[in-house]
C-alpha cells in the first residue's frame, strides 16, 4: 500500500539535517489491526507486563471503509489513510501524499500538502499546519483533520473562499500523528496516553507491569467501586455516592477517610503495591516532549526541589513521533499558523504554559492570539479560550475537594509553548469534546459528570453510563463495576456528536488559514529617467490577516525580512564597471533591498536604479521574497 507514495525522510547529519525523497521499498510489517483472523493484539517493547490483548471490535467504530466517507462513526488509522490514499489520486493538481516519518513500532505516518501546484511550490507559499491524533485515545481530534480534508478538496472549484485559499497559500494536514497508540485504542479495551513504547510510569523498577484489566469480559473498561468494609479501607475510602443526582450513580470525591468507598479503574493490582493499574502500556506523552521549556520526567530532578513534568520522556523530542512534527516544521518556516489537537476539555487552548501571558509574550501578539481565541469561540461556542497557564489551570476557581483557590500551573515541554517562543508563530492545542457536560444544569458554575450524566440520560438515552453492576473480585472480593464509557462518552463523544465536534473545529483552523499573510504584489513600475537610466519599483500590500512575523518570530529569527532582488542575466551583469547592465541603487554588494516584516495592512514601495550600456532589450525579473509571506517573480523589460 504504500510503495506507490512519496517517502520524506528526516535525518541527522552531524549538526543540521538532511532531507532526502526516496521511494520506499520495505515490505509491510504484520501489524495486528491488519489480521482479521487475529484474535489478540500485540505491542512492541519489552516490558514486566503482558505485550497482547484480547481484540476487540466496537459498534462505534468503522474498520473497513465503505463507499462513501461519513462522520457516523470513528474511523480507523488504516480506513483514514484509504481515504487519503483515494484523495491524492484524485485531486494531484492540488494534493501530495507522503509519509513524514515511522512511529516507534514503525507504522508510518502520513502527511498530505494542498496547494494549487500551478500557482506555485508549497514552500513558496504562506501556509498552516493541522494536526490530529497525538494523544492516543484522543481519536476526535483526527476526526476534524479528516473532516477539514475532505471539507477542502470537495469545494475547491466551487467555493470561492476556499478556492482562493488553495491557489495562494499551502496547507499541510497531518491526521494521526501517533498510529500505533490510537490502533491499540480501537482494537483492545487498552487505553494509553500516548506512544506504546515501554515507561516506569510509578517509578517502581518495573515497565508497564500494570495494567487494566477488563475483569468482566465486556470490552470496556470501565471503573469499580467497592464498599469500605474493614477499618483499614474506612480509613481510606475517599468517595460517596454523590447526594446531588438521585440515582445513585455518581460518586463524589472526599477526603480519606470520610467516604464509603474505594474507587479504581477497571483491573487487578498485578505488582501487590496497593495501587490499581498505575502503570499500564506505555506512558510517554507526546505533548510533553517539544524542546521548549521542557523538564525531566517524574524521578528527573536529583535535588527533589525543582519541577519535573510526568511523561517528559529521556530528552525533548526523544520520541519519533514528536520529532517528525518539529524537524518538519523548522524545515518549513512558511508556516504561521498551527493547531496540533486534543480532546476532552472543550477549549482553545494556547501558550503560554508556564508563565502568565502579559509576563511573556509581546502585546502586539498577545492582543493577535487574543482575536483568534474570539474567533474560535464565535465558531465552537467552547466555554473555555486562553492559555495553558491560568485560564486551563483556574478555569474553575476552587478546587472543589479543599476549596482553596486555584492557583496556575506550569505544564513543561508543551507545543504551543514551542510554537510561539521557538517557532514564532500563532500555534494552538485545542482540545474537544467535554465528557456530555453541554450546560451546567445545576447551575453550580462547574461543568462536571453530574452535567454530564444528565445530558446523557435526557439526550444520549443513557448510552454513556453503565450502570453499578455486582462482580466478585478476585482481590478485592465484592464490587461493582460501571460508570461512564471511558473511550465513547468520556474521553471522544457517542458517535452521532462526531460531525458537530469535528466540523466546528475544522471551520475554526479553517478560518485561521484563511488569515494566513498575503502579499498583493502589483505590477513591477519601470520608469526611463535618461537614456540608459532606469528605476523599478515594486509595490505590495499585506492584505491578508496575520503579520508576516509575529514579535516574537523576529526575535527568535525564525524569519527574515522581507526582500526585493533584481535578476539579469549573468553575462550581461559580467564585468564590474565595464557590465553592460548595473544596478547602481541599492549600492550594497548584495543589491538586494531588505524591506522589513510586512504588518497586517501595510504597503511597502522600493525602487532600484538600473544603467543599462547596450541597445538591446533586456529583460530580467524582480523577487519579492518574505519567509512568511511567500515567494513572487515577476518579468521586467528595459528599453532604450
Amino acid at each position: 500500500m504504500y510503495k506507490q507514495l512519496t517517502l520524506l525522510l528526516l535525518a541527522f547529519f552531524g549538526l543540521g539535517q538532511g532531507f532526502a525523497q526516496v521511494k520506499e521499498f520495505r515490505k509491510d510489517k504484520a501489524y495486528p489491526e491488519k489480521d482479521s483472523k487475529g484474535k489478540y493484539y500485540t505491542v512492541s517493547g519489552e516490558r514486566h507486563g503482558p505485550s497482547f490483548f484480547k481484540k476487540e471490535v466496537f459498534p462505534e467504530v468503522e474498520y473497513t471503509p465503505g463507499d462513501q466517507l461519513t462522520f457516523d462513526k470513528y474511523h480507523t488509522v488504516d480506513v483514514m489513510y484509504h481515504w487519503y490514499e483515494k484523495w491524492a489520486a484524485a485531486f494531484p493538481e492540488i494534493t501530495d501524499l507522503y509519509v513524514i516519518g515511522y512511529s516507534f513500532e514503525g507504522r508510518p505516518i502520513y502527511q498530505m500538502t494542498i496547494t494549487n501546484k500551478e500557482t506555485g511550490k508549497d514552500t513558496d507559499k504562506p501556509a498552516a499546519y493541522f494536526e490530529g491524533g497525538r494523544h492516543s485515545g484522543e481519536i476526535t481530534s483526527s476526526e476534524s483533520i479528516l473532516w477539514l480534508t475532505k471539507h477542502l478538496l470537495e469545494n475547491y472549484g466551487k467555493d470561492e473562499e476556499i478556492t482562493h485559499l488553495i491557489d495562494t497559500k499551502a496547507i499541510y494536514l497531518r491526521p494521526q500523528n501517533n498510529p500505533d497508540g490510537s490502533n491499540l485504542y480501537l482494537f483492545s479495551a487498552q487505553r494509553n496516553r500516548s506512544t506504546v513504547r515501554p515507561h516506569d510510569n510509578d517509578r517502581d523498577g518495573l515497565v508497564d507491569e500494570d495494567p487494566e484489566e477488563d475483569l468482566d469480559g465486556d470490552g470496556i473498561i470501565y471503573q469499580m467501586r467497592k464498599k469500605a468494609v474493614s477499618e483499614e479501607e474506612k480509613k481510606k475510602a475517599n468517595y460517596i455516592v454523590n447526594p446531588d443526582h438521585p440515582s445513585g450513580k455518581l460518586m463524589k470525591r472526599v477526603f480519606a477517610g470520610q467516604g464509603d468507598y474505594l474507587v479504581f479503574t477497571e483491573g487487578i493490582d498485578n505488582d501487590g503495591d496497593g495501587d490499581y493499574n498505575e502503570d499500564g502500556v506505555g506512558g510517554l506523552d507526546l505533548h510533553r516532549n517539544y524542546p521548549e521549556n521542557w523538564r525531566p520526567d517524574i524521578g528527573g530532578d536529583l535535588t527533589g526541589r525543582g519541577y519535573t513534568q510526568y511523561g517528559a520522556g529521556q530528552y525533548p523530542l526523544s520520541e519519533a513521533e514528536t520529532r517528525s512534527t518539529v524537524l518538519w516544521i523548522l524545515s518549513h518556516p512558511n508556516i504561521s499558523v498551527v493547531n496540533s489537537m486534543d480532546t476532552r476539555v472543550p477549549m482553545h487552548l494556547r501558550p503560554p504554559s508556564t508563565s502568565k501571558s502579559e509576563e511573556r509574550m509581546y502585546p502586539e501578539d498577545l492582543a493577535i492570539y487574543k482575536e483568534m481565541d474570539e474567533l474560535g469561540l464565535s465558531y465552537t461556542a467552547y466555554p473555555w479560550a486562553g492559555d495553558v497557564y491560568e485560564t486551563y489551570s483556574t478555569r474553575y476557581k476552587v478546587n472543589r475537594l479543599t476549596g482553596d483557590p486555584l492557583k496556575p500551573s506550569p505544564l513543561f515541554g508543551h507545543g504551543p509553548d514551542f510554537g510561539y517562543f521557538y517557532f514564532g508563530s500563532i500555534w494552538y492545542g485545542d482540545e474537544l469534546w467535554n465528557n456530555g457536560a453541554m450546560k451546567d444544569y445545576n447551575g453550580d458554575g462547574v461543568y462536571d459528570d453530574y452535567d454530564g450524566l444528565v445530558w446523557d440520560e435526557e439526550e444520549n438515552g443513557g448510552r454513556g453510563f453503565k450502570s453499578w453492576t455486582p462482580f466478585t473480585h478476585p482481590e478485592l472480593g465484592e464490587v461493582e463495576i460501571g460508570g461512564f464509557h471511558p473511550k465513547f462518552f468520556g474521553q471522544n463523544g457517542p458517535p452521532w456528536q462526531l460531525e458537530d465536534w469535528a466540523r466546528k473545529q475544522a471551520l475554526f483552523n479553517l478560518a485561521m488559514a484563511q488569515r494566513l499573510p498575503e502579499l498583493k504584489v502589483e505590477a513591477p513600475e519601470v520608469k526611463k529617467i535618461s537614456d540608459g537610466v532606469f528605476e523599478v519599483s515594486l509595490s505590495w500590500t499585506n492584505v491578508g490577516g496575520l503579520p508576516v512575523a509575529l514579535e516574537q518570530a523576529k526575535l527568535v529569527k525564525i524569519v527574515q525580512e522581507d526582500r526585493v532582488s533584481l535578476e539579469f542575466d549573468k553575462e550581461l551583469m559580467e564585468g564590474y564597471e565595464n557590465a553592460k547592465v548595473k544596478i547602481t541603487s541599492p549600492e550594497l554588494y548584495d543589491k538586494t533591498i531588505y524591506a522589513g516584516h510586512t504588518g497586517k495592512g501595510e504597503t511597502k514601495k522600493v525602487t532600484f536604479r538600473v544603467e543599462v550600456n547596450m541597445d538591446e532589450e533586456v529583460t530580467g525579473k524582480i523577487k519579492l521574497s518574505s519567509t512568511r509571506g511567500g515567494f513572487i517573480s515577476q518579468e521586467i523589460t528595459l528599453n532604450n
